[in-house]
């Protein structure tokens, strides 16, 4: 999968598990690949399809997302698991981080 498929795949893998997902234009998306609803909760999702373990810039572009489109809550999804410095700050600002390999467990992430 290249990257834009990979949103797609796990824009699919989110509504499997009830939430409506949809993702955004590729360009000008202020760090926001995904908008997850489902009941009152919007969730604002970077995904990152890498080779390497994401860092902590996709938590601020995804926290600075979160706040452009109002969301409730963000999450990073990765391909690479997560540096150190990123499973840090995400701790601080809530952003919730996700292993692709896991993404079914994103329900259970937001309290479904």
């Amino acid at each position: 999968l290249d990257g834009i498929e990979f949103e797609y795949w796990c824009a699919s893998k989110l509504e499997d598990q009830g939430w409506s997902a949809t993702v955004s234009k590729a360009s000008g998306d202020q760090g926001v690949d995904i908008i997850a609803v489902r009941e009152n909760i919007t969730v604002a999702v970077q995904c990152k399809r890498y080779s390497k373990p994401v860092g902590n810039k996709a938590v601020r572009e995804v926290l600075a997302g979160q706040q452009f489109y109002r969301a409730d809550q963000a999450c990073v999804i990765s391909t690479a698991g997560f540096t150190s410095s990123a499973i840090e700050l995400a701790n601080a600002t809530s952003i919730v981080l996700i292993e692709a390999d896991f993404i079914n467990s994103f329900s259970e992430k937001f309290g479904f």
